[in-house]
């Protein structure tokens, strides 16, 4: 179910609206506005807004920029004028008024299917990010930045590109290699798991990163690594 927002100063538009909006099954009116500012209150709780842009005090268009993260927006008006700058702010679609319920049910679509895109992306964004507790705080860690872990009895230290300083955390190697996609990160010591992309030289018994640090490779671990150099050098 989408939670939408209508907004317009007009009763009459802003009635329609409320109509067309109930027509639509995977709809859900979660507020109907006469003002911008009427409708701020109700922006965390709603996916997306059906906007009229020319209206007294704050012009729809006004509100949207003014927001640091808004929703989905359809815009509503009688303005064609506006178009181009509707599209400039992202808006998923722009409906000139009159518009009929066939019209408002195609916008309709195009917002299921710009939010169901934009949750598919953020899932995928979430699966490169690692979340550890530590101190009473959630650390969040991006897996493109990790050059190499490093075991410290219960800790783990991991290094990252953009920092000088690992970040620490209370973690086993066990695990974190299981939760690393095992086509970009290797184990290759009981003490060191490192990012197969920063690797600048390989030997039998040791590797060389590209941030300069030398690794050695575990008597345990030299086949599968010397497996993985060979398909590589091919």
């Amino acid at each position: 179910m989408i939670r939408v927002i209508a907004i317009d100063d007009e009763p009459l538009a802003l009635r329609q609206l409320e109509m067309y909006i109930g027509k639509v099954p995977f709809l859900e009116l979660a507020a109907s506005c006469s003002s911008a500012a009427a409708a701020k209150p109700f922006l965390e709780k709603a996916d997306a807004v059906f906007l009229d842009i020319n209206m007294p005090d704050l012009s729809g268009m006004d509100f949207i920029k003014s927001l640091p993260h808004p929703p989905a927006v359809v815009f509503t008006t009688a303005y064609s004028e506006y178009a181009v700058d509707g599209f400039r702010v992202n808006a998923v679609d722009y409906l000139l008024k009159p518009f009929s319920f066939k019209e408002f049910e195609t916008s309709c679509g195009k917002l299921r299917r710009h939010l169901e895109m934009q949750a598919a992306l953020d899932a995928r964004d979430m699966d490169h990010i690692l979340h550890f507790k530590a101190d009473y705080k959630t650390i969040s860690v991006d897996i493109h930045k990790i050059v190499y872990v490093e075991s410290m009895s219960e800790y783990v230290k991991i290094y990252l590109v953009d920092s000088d300083a690992p970040v620490i955390v209370l973690y086993s190697m066990k695990n974190l290699v299981e939760q690393l996609p095992a086509n970009r990160f290797m184990r290759i010591h009981r003490s060191y798991i490192i990012a197969l992309g920063h690797i600048a030289e390989a030997f039998r018994t040791s590797v060389r990163l590209d941030n300069g640090r030398t690794l050695p490779v575990g008597e345990l671990y030299r086949p599968e690594f010397s497996k993985y150099i060979e398909t590589v050098r091919v």
